[in-house]
């Protein structure tokens, strides 16, 4: 199946999948993040990205360009992708923030964003609507949605 960015409607569920959100035979998994992917919980997502409480359009909150991985501990594929984010997280050190979501920890903030399947990729430029892509998608596309999403050469 072709991994494609999709534009990002909030309230939008997402179907195409490799793990469905839920929880499924939830089993443990020691994922380190890297010190330059910060986990993010609903309070500093309201606070940084987009406060859906108060605002009903898009009115992104921050001043970098922010990659958001909602990932779960036991989404196989959400542990294929994990090393693929660290690895950009490093390499646009300084150019992009890449949060991690839990959404087994972050239910209200899965919910709220209308994620429905594992993992899921949230690209948000600094101007302009957040753009999702839905699975473990290789390399080349990261660097694409970089490129074209959030404009970061």
């Amino acid at each position: 199946m072709r991994k494609l960015i999709v534009p990002l409607a909030l309230g939008l569920v997402l179907t195409l999948s490799n793990c469905h959100a839920g929880n499924p035979a939830k089993t443990t998994n020691n994922t380190n993040s890297s010190d330059k992917v910060i986990e993010l919980t609903n309070a500093v997502f309201k606070q940084k990205v987009f406060n859906y409480e108060t605002n009903k359009s898009w009115k992104f909150e921050g001043n970098l360009p922010v990659i958001i991985d909602f990932y779960a501990t036991w989404c196989g594929p959400c542990r294929q992708l994990s090393p693929r984010v660290e690895e950009i997280a490093k390499k646009y050190e300084g150019k992009i923030v890449v949060y991690k979501v839990d959404t087994d920890k972050e239910q209200l903030l899965a919910q709220s964003m209308g994620i429905s399947s594992l993992p899921t990729l949230l690209f948000i430029p600094v101007k302009g609507q957040p753009r999702s892509s839905v699975g473990a998608v290789p390399n080349e596309t990261l660097e694409k949605a970089i490129a074209e999403v959030l404009m970061i050469k």
